[in-house]
């Protein structure tokens, strides 16, 4: 079966990003977006799990939100009041739920990056 995973890199500190916020949501037919779940990266960056799996794990559209203000307020590099990134919301959309859809988040206060990892 199929499944969602995520890390997180901070790339000012060069490591990855432990205890950050994740929302995972999930579009529905009506327009409306629905909160499946929210999970913390490990001291890895990456969730102990994976994000969804399995029969969880369908074709559609979802966004992953990354709190990623609060880590970096928490670490000394939020710069500027209001912060010029503090949610970072990454909208994709899984077409074979048999595959492994790896989405990583590249991230400093001011960029971010992503890509379809393995």
């Amino acid at each position: 079966m199929g499944r969602l995973s995520t890390h997180i890199l901070d790339t000012v500190r060069g490591k990855p990003a432990a205890d950050v916020a994740i929302d995972l949501d999930v579009l529905e037919p009506d327009g409306s977006w629905r909160r499946v779940k929210q999970v913390r990266s490990n001291a890895d960056g990456r969730t102990d799990q994976p994000v969804l799996a399995d029969d969880d794990f369908a074709i559609g559209t979802y966004m992953l939100t990354f709190h990623m203000g609060a880590y970096f307020k928490a670490h000394g590099l939020a710069l500027g009041d209001p912060l010029f990134l503090d949610l970072i919301p990454l909208r994709f959309s899984v077409a074979d739920a048999g595959a492994h859809y790896h989405v990583p988040l590249l991230a400093t206060p001011w960029s971010y990056q992503t890509y379809r990892g393995s």
